[in-house]
């Protein structure tokens, strides 16, 4: 566990018995989070013990300092989630530590505290093969801290926030406006495939059950009419702590011309009244950001996606069976003997 400060400190699962160290004020808006994750938490357990399908609740680790008088200190919080069911990644969701005890006279430093907490967090996940965080590009403490433990950028974005007002607009012609579920999971998969990078894409790992795992039913898309696939869609990623939802909004490429009405139809179905919807674009998609101007969002600053993945090529064949291949692929070029006449016998 780590050490190097005056007082004693550890880094330990989330606990029942945690919750109500939980009272400083930068831990307050985690508190519906936290007790979630310990509720399922126990049936995540049965689940493991009866069968290889991987956790559902996300995994919480706390720093304590124990080393004082009084109660124990917690002194920061990490909250994983796994993106697919294989487990193979998981995401950074919530990193935060407590304001009223960093600096204090004893007490590891943020740079400690932050470490630690992501290296626990990484040597708990066993069987991920990659992790994403994403923080403000402005917090160069957290980014130099991510950078340590292998993470690397992968992309920026603008942060926007927007919020319904007025009636949603009418789906266009040539257009068809479906839910997601079961039956149309497979058409937002491969939407959301074509849109993000190839390394994005391996780093995810995603399936179409992936989808329903992580956002239930909480989806639409726009379908072509005529080709029968999605070209434009959105669902919910998590709930912010500030209020409102995270939501990824997908668009195929080459049909920019939907962001406008449609798109907007599409955010309109997803909001829910007095809750704010919060995006995260890249800083080149110049398109997608003046159109969430115009449409009224306000923008909340700058992101860095960080990834960080263990993926490997497959390990090449053994040498004897690749002599054979090469063997075999040459053998046609092999001159040949002349094949000799059958000596004929007397009659």
């Amino acid at each position: 566990m780590p050490g190097g400060a005056e007082l004693d400190w550890s880094v330990e699962p989330l606990q029942g018995w945690h919750i109500p160290l939980l009272d400083d004020p930068a831990f307050l808006p985690l508190q519906p989070l936290l007790q979630r994750a310990l509720l399922l938490g126990v049936p995540d357990r049965l689940i493991a013990a009866v069968s290889s399908r991987r956790c559902l609740a996300p995994r919480v680790h706390v720093a304590l300092c124990r080393d004082q008088p009084g109660r124990p200190l917690l002194l920061g919080i990490i909250v994983t989630r796994r993106l697919n069911r294989s487990g193979s990644s998981w995401e950074v969701q919530h990193l935060i530590l407590a304001e009223d005890s960093l600096g204090g006279p004893g007490l590891p430093t943020e740079a400690a505290l932050t470490g630690a907490l992501l290296r626990e967090a990484i040597l708990r996940g066993r069987g991920a093969c990659s992790w994403i965080a994403t923080t403000s590009s402005l917090d160069t403490p957290r980014l130099a801290a991510l950078r340590q433990q292998g993470f690397q950028p992968l992309r920026r974005d603008a942060l926007w926030c927007w919020q319904a007002k007025g009636p949603a607009p009418a789906l266009g012609p040539g257009l068809e406006l479906l839910p997601l579920n079961r039956d149309t999971a497979p058409q937002l998969w491969h939407l959301e495939q074509a849109a993000i990078p190839a390394q994005l894409r391996q780093i995810l790992d995603r399936r179409s059950e992936d989808l329903l795992d992580h956002s239930g039913t909480r989806g639409w898309m726009l379908v072509d009419a005529i080709r029968r696939e999605a070209v434009a869609g959105v669902r919910w990623l998590a709930d912010q702590p500030e209020g409102g939802q995270l939501i990824e909004l997908s668009v195929m490429p080459g049909r920019e011309a939907l962001l406008g009405p449609p798109t907007a139809l599409l955010l309109h179905r997803l909001s829910r009244p007095g809750q704010p919807l919060w995006l995260r674009v890249e800083l080149s998609d110049r398109v997608r950001n003046l159109w969430l101007e115009q449409l009224g969002a306000t923008g909340h600053g700058e992101q860095v996606l960080m990834g960080r993945s263990l993926w490997r090529r497959p390990p090449s064949p053994p040498a004897r069976e690749a002599a054979r291949r090469l063997e075999a692929m040459l053998e046609p070029f092999q001159p040949r003997r002349r094949t000799l006449p059958t000596p004929v016998g007397p009659r």
